[in-house]
């Protein structure tokens, strides 16, 4: 396919005729979730349905993070800090070795101001840093060496931006949002670019007619949450446009969107959905509701669902850890990584000399948390699919 090549994307919908509660998700079927519901808890032991790996990050002098993982490859982890410092942390996947620390902020032409996304290209040992702030993409080796940048498409603020294929990466254009109410144009919102120069190779058009903005207006003030767009599924991505009722299921190689879930409409207020983890039997998704209040500065309430293929039915799931012997819960939703690699979660050392000081580990988590003191850089707990 040429980098200029703008394709026409082939929308294959399935008209099903009276969805009430849950359908099974298969070549004939569609799954239909009323975000409005209670459902049933449904309690499951993490490991009884991912592999767990737990990788402590070194601690040194030079390497203090606060450890949000950024990107797992199959030879490193790269880390960040909350603040805004620029500082990047480049870690060995299998040890948690410490290797070496990147910093190019600044305001020069080689230099990122903001780090929304990195994604790491293992292959051509590239890292590709996303500046929402700049609307500017740069790349550097793994030793922090300037390769090249491009700006965002004209028009468009990239929100998220995706490992793709070996060419290009996969965005989403959050100015959407700011469009909240109009009806909808002809763009695109979900763009396959380049990793060269960042030009589009396609468009990827999800059908709505009005937009709908995760945000919340009173007055003349107006708050916004974001909703996660881009969700890895192992070969192929689902796409989750907050206009739209239905989350797809989009096929790289035939260039196809499926519909994959859809979610009965709401109003007053719209409540949205995204996915989180997916495995062969379990789909873990979150609801966000467009409420704030303005007074106390607190809103946009989440809801974490589960639908069972094997059950046919929603629940609200509580995910429990094995590895502790006190009940601890794991997040399901924030970090889906890819094919291999389902999620990932940190896990706090100051949390973990409490829990080992109390003999509440088991196992290699017990094993790594006596090593560890409160000052320690984060363990993460890697979740990849069972074989």
């Amino acid at each position: 396919m040429e980098k200029n090549e703008i394709t026409t994307l082939t929308i294959i919908l399935f008209i099903i005729a009276g969805f009430v509660g849950c359908k099974e998700s298969d070549t004939n079927h569609l799954i239909t979730i009323d975000v409005t519901k209670s459902y049933p808890v449904k309690e499951l032991i993490l490991q009884d349905f991912m592999d767990v790996e737990y990788i402590p990050l070194e601690t040194n002098d030079e390497f203090v993070t606060q450890g949000v993982v950024m990107a797992i490859g199959n030879k490193y982890i790269l880390v960040k800090n909350r603040s805004n410092d620029g500082d990047i942390f480049v870690f060995d996947r299998n040890t948690g070795k410490a290797l070496r620390k990147i910093n190019r902020m600044g305001k020069g032409p080689e230099e990122y101001t903001h780090i929304t996304d990195i994604v790491l290209e293992e292959k051509k040992n590239e890292l590709f840093i996303n500046s929402m702030t700049s609307k500017k993409i740069l790349v550097y080796d793994l030793f922090g060496n300037f390769k090249r940048s491009f700006k965002h498409t004209e028009g468009a603020r990239y929100i998220e931006v995706c490992n793709y294929d070996n060419e290009n990466l996969i965005c989403y254009n959050e100015l959407v949002y700011y469009k909240d109410g109009e009806n909808r144009e002809s763009e695109s919102y979900h763009f396959i670019i380049s990793k060269l120069d960042g030009s589009i190779t396609r468009n990827i058009s999800i059908p709505f007619d009005v937009i709908k903005a995760p945000l919340v207006k009173d007055g003349d003030k107006t708050v916004s949450t974001s909703v996660r767009s881009i969700i890895p599924y192992q070969n192929t991505w689902l796409l989750v446009e907050t206009s739209s009722d239905t989350v797809y299921n989009y096929f790289p190689e035939e260039n196809k969107l499926v519909p994959f879930l859809v979610k009965m409409p709401t109003i007053d207020p719209i409540i949205f959905l995204t996915m989180g983890t997916l495995t062969d039997r379990y789909y873990f998704m979150q609801t966000i509701k467009a409420v704030f209040d303005f007074t106390k500065g607190r809103g946009f309430p989440i809801n974490v669902l589960m639908y069972d293929k094997l059950e046919n039915a929603v629940f609200n799931p509580t995910i429990i850890n094995g590895s502790y012997g006190k009940r601890k819960t794991v997040d399901m939703i924030s970090h889906p990584v890819n094919g291999e690699i389902a999620a990932f979660q940190n896990l706090e050392a100051y949390q973990l000399v409490e829990a080992y000081k109390n003999d509440e580990l088991k196992g290699r988590l017990k094993e790594i948390a006596s090593e560890l003191n409160e000052e320690s850089n984060p363990v993460i707990m890697v979740m990849k699919y069972k074989n």
